[in-house]
């Protein structure tokens, strides 16, 4: 642990590069924590050579670290309080009975992201919670099916093929009732590894054209784990707004990942927690030159991650608050007490 004094210079310094993005100089130290240059000077060479500061290549001022950061977070930082606007907004949201609960936490990340310029991601339930219940082909005629996939949370995709001249309609529905007996109740993401393994050796002895129809099958559930996936992003350009993001080509990496839905999957995992966790620069597994402040929830059935990626000059005390509120909600509605907010 640092010293009083350290702590304060260095909470200063944080707090300072966040709100201006500018590096904190020796002066402007010296009005705020009413200390001598020459003490200054001395506490920001050892906050310097501990780690916590490095010098800025523009400037002779000081900016954080990431360890600078991480000791802020740990150590001196407190959760902001919200606005009674923030709160009205959010409760507003919340109150209204026309949305789903999946749909208020949405809204809620969304102005969440417009309040601070950052990106808000929402990670509901994945695909492997919902088990397979049943795959229908409905015929439509002129060579074209819809396959029906549904699970047991009542969850139903549909996709329509055109099914190869030489192919038999029956045959395709005498697949899906092979399906139906084998797979019944395994869960969405591991139905395409057993029809490759357990339902194409069948289906080869018993269908003429079985490698186009495992085709239509195997299609239909990997649409299914795509569209269930319920991965919900506001804001992926807002967080291009911060000064940091001038470089094309950093903009074009972030970009990227931000397209990138296995990497943004990666953000749900490390952390079983409802608690609020902060990842900064190397501790997550998505960007190096980010900070993702994420939680988890759990209410009436549904669970999900709710997360905000910005700059590691992040306003880490305003975001923590809001989250903080966002859980406090949910845990409300859980409970039932809500109605008291």
């Amino acid at each position: 642990m640092l010293e009083e004094r350290q702590n304060k210079l260095l909470r200063e310094i944080v707090e300072s590069y966040i709100k201006t993005a500018r590096p904190v100089g020796s002066k402007a130290l010296c009005e705020k924590l009413n200390c001598s240059s020459a003490t200054i000077r001395n506490e920001m060479a050892i906050l310097e050579g501990l780690g916590y500061i490095e010098k800025n290549h523009i400037s002779s001022g000081r900016v954080p670290s990431e360890k600078g950061y991480k000791y802020y977070v740990d150590n001196l930082m407190k959760p902001k309080e919200l606005s009674g606007e923030d709160i009205l907004n959010l409760q507003t949201i919340f109150s209204n009975k026309d949305l789903q609960l999946s749909d208020a936490i949405n809204k809620c990340m969304d102005m969440i992201s417009d309040l601070t310029n950052y990106t808000s991601i929402v990670l509901g339930k994945s695909s492997k919670e919902n088990l397979l219940q049943q795959v229908s082909i409905i015929p439509l005629g002129n060579n074209k099916v819809v396959a029906l996939v549904c699970t047991d949370k009542g969850i139903v995709e549909s996709k329509q093929f055109s099914v190869d001249v030489t192919i038999d309609i029956a045959e395709v529905v005498k697949t899906s009732e092979i399906i139906n007996k084998m797979l019944f109740g395994t869960p969405i993401d591991e139905v395409n590894e057993r029809l490759e393994f357990e339902i194409k050796p069948i289906i080869s002895k018993q269908i003429d054209q079985y490698e186009k129809v495992y085709g239509i099958f195997y299609d239909a559930f990997n649409d299914f784990i795509k569209n269930s996936s319920n991965v919900h992003i506001s804001g992926k350009s807002k967080i291009f707004n911060q000064p940091e993001y001038q470089d094309a080509k950093n903009i074009k990496k972030l970009v990227n990942k931000f397209d990138d839905e296995s990497l943004i999957k990666k953000i749900d995992e490390s952390s079983d927690s409802n608690d609020i966790k902060i990842y900064i620069g190397d501790e997550n597994e998505f960007d190096d030159d980010v900070t993702i402040i994420k939680s988890k929830y759990h209410v009436k059935g549904e669970e999900g991650t709710i997360a905000i990626v910005g700059p590691k000059r992040m306003e880490y005390d305003r975001v923590v608050g809001l989250l903080d509120y966002i859980n406090k909600y949910i845990e409300d509605l859980e409970s039932g007490d809500s109605e008291s907010e």
